[in-house]
């Protein structure tokens, strides 16, 4: 359950979602709650996941729209596993905290996948 979800709940096709992946690099999360934002390393993406599909295909960084895309939806429209990466990011139990099975035409209207990220530096207040 995410936020994406539930407003789609009350709003369904009022809605539209983006949802955002990526195969490795850097990130900038906390290790839990209320613990300070950390500058980490992020995994690959799993064997059979989407972010491992992504990273196969020969354009590294892309959009792909979803909606209403029947031939895409065919092409992904077997479960595979998907990583969310928010706030907290575990990379040490990476496979039971952040990765869960999805049909992503499914989850999202579009996605933006960047085969390789870059932490974002937070701004001094």
């Amino acid at each position: 359950m995410n936020v994406g979800g539930l407003v789609r709940e009350q709003h369904d096709m009022d809605t539209y979602l983006i949802g955002f992946s990526t195969n490795q690099g850097t990130v900038t999360a906390a290790s839990d709650w209320d613990e300070p934002a950390e500058y980490k390393r992020v995994n690959p993406g799993f064997e059979g996941s989407y972010e491992e599909l992504f990273h196969h295909i020969k354009y590294k960084n892309f959009l792909l729209d979803l909606h209403a895309n029947a031939k895409l939806e065919h092409y992904l429209k077997l479960p595979r596993l998907q990583r969310a990466i928010g706030v907290i990011y575990r990379p040490e139990t990476e496979r039971a905290s952040h990765y869960f099975f999805t049909h992503l035409p499914y989850q999202f209207d579009s996605i933006i996948h960047f085969d390789q990220t870059k932490a974002v530096q937070p701004l001094d207040a």
